[in-house]
């Protein structure tokens, strides 16, 4: 356990253990709707975000936040009008992003394209005290909002004009699920990385797919994985000294593996149940 004696290791970890709990959580709305690569574009614009916080002195994390809002907000709308010229345009925005994230670094007297690497990337020394009172207080912001509205954004993201009907205010909900996702992306780029924070939004939720029933089993299993393989991910980055995004990413994969092969028994088991429940029903059928 000395692994939890130094000052930084303690701060990943809580930022690792919240990374774990947010990005699925999120990360199941996105991948119900179809946007499971959403957060890649989010945290290429956030890169943005993060260079003007080196730029203007200031924390990179609430510049990121901001510039990541906007961009969500942006992708939103051009997601809802739904015209082929959309996929231009959500192009530009990324590209756009990453570019300008690179320009504006340069320009500041304080920072570099090294600079960019913890954020690019992840790595648990980098947390300080300053980023994990943003953590903590976003990653609030994160759960009460995919925990409390749980019902209303999984109807928005099953049918909206079902959703519409019902009088829910299918705007607002997208809205707020976008810029949801944009927050979630500034509370892991400091361990998982923007350019890998995406996977931890849709591999854990696939893998809770792979064995779950449900919306709610997948949502609280996902959540489970996250935390696991964030924290074990952290701590094997510290004694392997290895980058903690690709690390944390990997051992996601290496469980999705496990739950593949775990579920092909468990699908036949059901397939074998639901046919002798249906052999059951036909013979007392037969027998009235």
């Amino acid at each position: 356990m000395d692994f939890l004696d130094p000052a930084f290791m303690q701060r990943a970890l809580i930022a690792a253990a919240l990374v774990g709990i947010t990005a699925p959580a999120i990360g199941t709305y996105l991948v119900q709707r179809r946007q499971a690569v959403m957060g890649d574009g989010i945290g290429h614009v956030a890169l943005t975000g993060v260079a003007l916080g080196f730029l203007l002195n200031t924390s990179p994390v609430w510049t990121a936040t901001l510039v990541a809002v906007i961009g969500a907000v942006g992708m939103e709308m051009i997601r809802a009008r739904g015209k082929t010229t959309g996929d231009i345009a959500l192009a530009m925005l990324f590209y756009g992003g990453l570019a300008g994230g690179v320009l504006i670094i340069n320009l500041s007297p304080t920072g570099s394209n090294a600079s960019l690497s913890s954020y690019l990337f992840g790595a648990i020394t980098a947390v300080s005290d300053e980023d994990i009172t943003a953590v903590v207080i976003l990653a609030a912001l994160v759960i009460a909002v995919t925990l409390g509205l749980r019902k209303q954004l999984f109807a928005v993201c099953q049918d909206e004009e079902f959703a519409r009907v019902t009088g829910l205010p299918v705007r607002a909900l997208n809205l707020l699920l976008a810029v949801t996702a944009a927050v979630t992306i500034t509370v892991a780029m400091r361990i998982v990385g923007l350019l890998l924070v995406s996977a931890m939004m849709v591999i854990p939720v696939a893998a809770a797919q792979r064995v779950t029933r449900g919306f709610t089993a997948t949502l609280s299993v996902a959540m489970v994985i996250g935390v696991l393989v964030s924290l074990s991910g952290t701590v094997t980055t510290y004694y392997l000294d290895a980058p903690s995004g690709a690390t944390i990413v990997l051992l996601a994969i290496a469980v999705f593996a496990v739950m593949t092969a775990v579920s092909a028994p468990l699908a036949r088991r059901r397939a074998n149940a639901a046919r002798a429940a249906e052999q059951l029903c036909t013979r007392e059928d037969v027998k009235v």
